[in-house]
């Protein structure tokens, strides 16, 4: 059953300010949903364990642990979708947070409206219930499993959600505006997503850009799953 279907929607909102988790969690609240928060990276480990949130709303400056680090960790027990906070504006620190696992980022100051509206636009990504195989790797989109060689590899939401969307038709090239339309939604134009998020996957896979043995670049094109 998708995400959105359940009632009500878990979300863990960490923040050391406040009025910003006061305002963010009324805004999550008028929709009916869960909200827990945390003020700093140990506790917003300790209820992430605690509530098992579908979503994380995760402030990238944090006392203690900072948000990266606090996303490390918690890609190490849980795939709740991720969306960083960051009072930064610099692309590097975007990516890092991207590097780690999170799989949406906000620039503050931001309305909470947007908040909302990029969590459902994350809980609308693809889930299909079938297995592709393109060659030695083996994608179960019912169970959200990938195996390359007969290893299993562990991806993050958005990771699988891109290998998804490259499953349906192995050997068919996805334009990179594609991908980011289907994965992250058609508001978002950064690029940089898409480009992050694959160069983890490729990693994760064990697969060299050079010589792919399981997503090729199409150059000036996009991306698509050696069949092979």
């Amino acid at each position: 059953m998708a995400l959105a279907d359940r009632a009500p929607l878990r979300v863990l909102v960490v923040d050391d300010e406040e009025p910003i988790l006061d305002l963010v969690r009324g805004y999550l609240e008028r929709e009916r949903w869960a909200v827990a928060t945390a003020t700093d990276g140990e506790a917003a480990i300790d209820q992430a364990r605690a509530f098992a949130p579908d979503v994380v709303v995760l402030d990238l400056m944090l006392p203690g642990l900072d948000g990266v680090e606090v996303c490390r960790r918690l890609r190490t027990f849980s795939d709740a979708y991720v969306v960083m906070l960051t009072a930064k504006s610099e692309e590097v620190d975007k990516l890092i947070g991207l590097a780690v696992g999170a799989d949406d980022y906000i620039t503050k100051p931001f309305s909470p409206r947007e908040l909302v509206s990029r969590i459902r636009a994350m809980l609308r990504r693809p889930r299909r219930p079938s297995i592709t195989r393109a060659g030695r790797l083996d994608v179960d989109l019912a169970r959200r499993e990938v195996h390359a060689d007969g290893r299993e590899v562990e991806l993050t939401r958005t990771e699988f959600d891109i290998l998804a969307v490259l499953a349906r038709e192995p050997g068919v090239v996805v334009d990179r505006r594609s991908l980011l339309t289907e994965v992250w939604g058609p508001e978002y134009d950064d690029d940089h997503l898409v480009d992050v998020h694959l160069a983890n996957l490729r990693h994760k896979l064990g697969d060299d850009p050079e010589r792919p043995r399981y997503v090729e670049t199409v150059r000036g094109v996009g991306y698509r799953l050696v069949e092979g």
